[in-house]
């Protein structure tokens, strides 16, 4: 795991949140700041390799610079990438950096949730043993994930807010502005057009 960006101190409990971000949405940030009532810290996490889909658009080092500028006023967020994109794998990495004694959560929304659950992980029962060795933490958006989790509140308007709704609103020429951070908005719209 190579961190851009960690927040300081030691947390007892992690919230890593891993994901494509592309672009790093307001309902990404939205969900982090959610978790922040619950953990310490929230790690972004951009795996340089996609588990069960290919990396497609904008480049890797596009997407950690977006979300280094999204997310710099929180000093509770850190950003970091790895090399393995499946839950269990990176949980591995986020102990090997953090220390045994951190209490690790996933965090994601219920269609992530649904979507990483139902991965073909080679064995029945694969996916419930790998959740076991962590807590999961998951709001309810576009979905109603029925393993056991942490249900996280989430404001209603993020709901139907999401990268692939930022990246068709901008290449149909809608307003998409408001679902992303002030802070990149400039940065998405030269990046994104150009796509």
């Amino acid at each position: 795991m190579e961190f851009f960006r960690r927040a300081m101190g030691n947390p007892s409990t992690l919230a890593v949140f891993p994901g494509t971000f592309n672009p790093v949405t307001i309902a990404h940030v939205a969900l982090a700041e959610a978790a922040l009532a619950v953990v310490d810290e929230v790690a972004f996490v951009l795996p340089r390799m996609l588990p069960h889909k290919e990396y497609s658009g904008v480049p890797y080092e596009q997407r950690v610079q977006l979300l280094l500028a999204a997310l710099a006023n929180e000093e509770r967020f850190s950003v970091a990438s790895t090399a393995r994109g499946l839950f269990v794998e990176i949980a591995g990495e986020c102990r090997e950096r953090y220390g045994s004694e951190v209490k690790l959560s996933f965090l994601c929304g219920a269609d992530a949730a649904e979507r990483v659950a139902s991965w073909n992980y080679g064995g029945q029962g694969t996916f419930s043993g790998m959740v076991a060795q962590f807590e999961l933490l998951v709001a309810e958006r576009g979905g109603r994930f029925t393993l056991p989790h942490r249900p996280l509140e989430l404001a209603a308007g993020y709901a139907c807010v999401s990268a692939t709704e930022v990246r068709e609103r901008i290449s149909r020429g809608d307003p998409w502005e408001h679902l992303v951070p002030a802070a990149v908005r400039e940065q998405v719209r030269r990046i994104y057009s150009t796509d």
